[in-house]
């Protein structure tokens, strides 16, 4: 191979290799919950955001009580999850810069359409009374994620002690939501399950959604940054783009527009002061 040839060959080498570097300086890590993933918001949303700021965001989904444990490592750029108790100890623990509010969704009970424990349209004490009294089947998760803690701090607010009043009634899915509605039908039981997993699930049988509404089963979404100071590897001014996107009206205009069926999955409300 001649000089020229070999000097050529160098120069694309030089040009490819800046080119991966500067894609990967481009390149945020999102760490985030299995069900935000597993609704298809962020296979909806990340284009629009790379094609808007030319930056690539790869997703790192966990159940809500590992979701912290990589930032807590400086292991992620920024963080979108719906345990506002975790997130606001995140950023008291210094972990986190801030937490903004995103969006919303909600909780809804799922049941046989029959409805044995006679539910329907109960606020949602009442009706998981209802299903403790009757022994009617119920599945929980059971996996430590944000959806089977907001059902156990659900059973507290019915008066209920799960752990001893739990009986052969009370069956552990032990996986991710569509697990559990897979259980749920098969069994013909109750389970709760949030409204953008219900709304994608197919395969419904004999369930439908007896109760929803009730303010209790509001389930609130926050992004935070990941401390930079703590953390010097943060790609602090990529993850700011992409929270102050998230949180503009573009971003929350493109959250709205996400839909399965028709049905809008998320609804915007976010607070651009942060809290």
């Amino acid at each position: 191979m001649g000089r020229l040839s070999v000097a050529f060959a160098l120069v694309c080498s030089l040009i490819a290799s800046a080119a991966a570097s500067s894609a990967e300086d481009r390149a945020i890590v999102l760490a985030t919950t299995t069900s935000t993933q597993e609704s298809g918001l962020l296979d909806y949303l990340l284009p629009v955001f790379r094609d808007r700021t030319g930056i690539e965001v790869t997703v790192i989904a966990r159940r809500a009580d590992e979701v912290l444990n990589g930032p807590r490592r400086g292991e992620a750029d920024v963080v979108l999850m719906h345990a506002r108790p975790q997130e606001e100890k995140f950023v008291a623990d210094g972990f986190g810069v801030k937490r903004f509010d995103v969006m919303y969704n909600d909780y809804v009970l799922i049941g046989p359409k029959s409805d044995p424990a006679a539910v329907k349209g109960k606020d949602i004490a009442t009706a998981l009374k209802a299903i403790e009294a009757k022994g009617a089947p119920f599945v929980t998760r059971g996996d430590r994620s944000g959806t089977h803690a907001a059902e156990l701090a659900l059973w507290i607010v019915a008066g209920i002690d799960i752990a001893a009043a739990k009986g052969a009634w009370y069956r552990e899915a032990g996986q991710g939501m569509a697990s559990a509605l897979d259980a749920a039908r098969a069994a013909n039981a109750y389970v709760l399950s949030d409204r953008g997993s219900w709304i994608s699930f197919r395969d419904r049988g004999d369930l439908d959604v007896v109760v929803e509404g009730d303010r209790r089963l509001l389930n609130q979404y926050g992004v935070m940054l990941v401390n930079p100071e703590k953390f010097p590897n943060v790609k602090k001014d990529l993850a700011q783009t992409f929270i102050d996107w998230l949180t503009s009206p573009e971003g929350q205009t493109a959250i709205a527009g996400y839909k399965v069926d028709g049905q809008q999955l998320f609804f915007p409300n976010s607070d651009r002061s942060g809290g």
